[in-house]
């Protein structure tokens, strides 16, 4: 396998914010979206373990000459999921729920991970089982004003804002106190990654970005 994408820079994603989340693509698409993926400006991207032929994908994208792309695995429910996402190239581990034993084997493999919570009780747990950055999820049904209200007793933990992020609403999330947002299924939908719509994807990749681009250098 080869591995000759980006490792995972926790420094870089800190200051990029954003991550991609590609659900359902193939492998005659994969690498055009990857392509404008990063030529649109993103930099970190999860290949979600419930998309067909999801390891192949990850190791594929690997091989791609895109050194500026960092590629994770999604929708990471197990330990086996996680040591076979990992042995495929994944940079780092996603989840839409914590997995105690998931997070033991991402500790002791310095992997980064982000375990998916929604309660105060579920991000506690979440960040103390080692978490790099929690993912509040799903945040469209709860708002950037819970995202606010979750800040004020958790300052320390660092939390995603993940599901129906867009961007008209990405900085709302920001402003809140999210230390990053992720990109999904508006933007990579299924039917524009089989029809090959590189083009209108990228433009939409710009879209999100530019706002907090704009945001994150007045930080």
């Amino acid at each position: 396998m080869t591995r000759s994408g980006l490792d995972f820079d926790p420094v870089l994603f800190q200051a990029e914010r954003v991550m991609g989340i590609l659900r359902g693509v193939d492998k005659g698409s994969l690498p055009g979206v990857l392509q404008v993926s990063h030529a649109g400006g993103l930099r970190f991207i999860e290949i979600t373990l419930n998309t067909a032929n999801a390891l192949e994908l990850i190791e594929q994208a690997n091989s791609l000459n895109l050194p500026s792309l960092c590629i994770g695995a999604g929708t990471v429910l197990s330990l086996d999921q996680a040591r076979q996402a990992h042995s495929s190239g994944a940079r780092f581990l996603v989840a839409p729920t914590l997995n105690e034993d998931v997070a033991s084997y991402c500790k002791d493999q310095n992997i980064p991970y982000f375990p998916g919570a929604l309660t105060p009780t579920e991000i506690e747990k979440a960040w103390s089982a080692g978490a790099f950055m929690v993912k509040v999820f799903p945040v469209e049904k709860m708002g950037s004003d819970y995202l606010k209200m979750l800040k004020g007793p958790f300052q320390d933990i660092s939390l995603m804002a993940v599901g129906g992020v867009n961007a008209k609403n990405a900085i709302e999330y920001l402003n809140a106190g999210a230390s990053a947002v992720a990109m999904g299924g508006s933007i990579f939908s299924v039917k524009r990654m089989q029809e090959k719509a590189f083009d209108v994807i990228q433009k939409e990749i710009q879209e999100f970005l530019l706002p907090v681009q704009s945001f994150c250098s007045k930080k």
